[in-house]
């Protein structure tokens, strides 16, 4: 074995057993030295990376794992509870301003008649007394009342004016039903005397306590409920 080949076995290998290699060791002190020396740097190296792995670092790798994962997950929820809430409170501003701004009670009242058209259909011969009662109720219109039957009462129940409990009733009138709806008196409530759509009729007035609102398929009916109301309503 010439002196280059040694020497690369040797730094490759210094505990090779190889006995052409172990001749060529023997042969000079130089060379013993050369191997002596790299047998100890080996062993120091396997030494240094020997490293005792911790009987939990299993467990503790498992832990970092689920805890970044949390923190992650408490980040994410984070941002999208905070963008609910923020849409909760737009959502809510706008609401609060749409309650608070003009209510237009002709848009309402037709609305009404069309989304409830059960009321014109049902029969519950109402005694004006009853109305009474549902008045009495009501948010300043404590002292309103009727002194007298208006007529043919077929239906009454409550209904919601932009926030404002109000009164819901159908009336006979000369020719067919007047759907009335008495509401209580606030600033922000835009009263029309007159109005229309392609089917109803409709006519405003106001009284002391609350704005009076009929509606019906007849000019004549509406000014026929409308002077029972006035004779009958206080």
């Amino acid at each position: 074995m010439d002196e280059l080949k040694f020497r690369r076995q040797a730094y490759e290998d210094p505990r090779n057993q190889d006995p052409e290699f172990l001749e060529q060791m023997q042969a000079t002190p130089e060379h013993q030295a050369l191997v002596s020396e790299l047998k100890r740097l080996d062993a120091k190296l396997s030494h240094a990376l020997k490293v005792a792995v911790p009987e939990d670092l299993a467990d503790k790798l498992i832990l970092r794992q689920q805890l970044q994962q949390h923190h992650k997950q408490r980040r994410q929820t984070g941002f999208l509870v905070a963008m609910a809430a923020s849409v909760a409170f737009i959502v809510g501003i706008s609401f609060s301003l749409l309650r608070l701004g003009p209510v237009d009670l002709a848009e309402h009242a037709l609305a009404h008649v069309y989304h409830e058209g059960v009321a014109l259909q049902v029969d519950q011969n109402v005694n004006f007394s009853q109305v009474n009662a549902q008045l009495a109720a009501m948010k300043n219109l404590e002292h309103a009342k009727f002194i007298e039957q208006p007529g043919k009462v077929y239906y009454t129940s409550y209904c919601d004016f932009q926030g404002v409990k109000s009164l819901h009733l159908v009336l006979q009138a000369e020719k067919g039903k007047v759907t009335l709806f008495i509401v209580p008196i606030e600033k922000r409530m835009v009263l029309d005397n007159t109005f229309a759509d392609g089917k109803y009729k409709g006519m405003g007035f106001e009284t002391r306590d609350a704005y009076i609102l009929l509606i019906g398929e007849d000019q004549a009916d509406l000014r026929f409920v409308k002077d029972e109301i006035k004779n009958t309503f206080i």
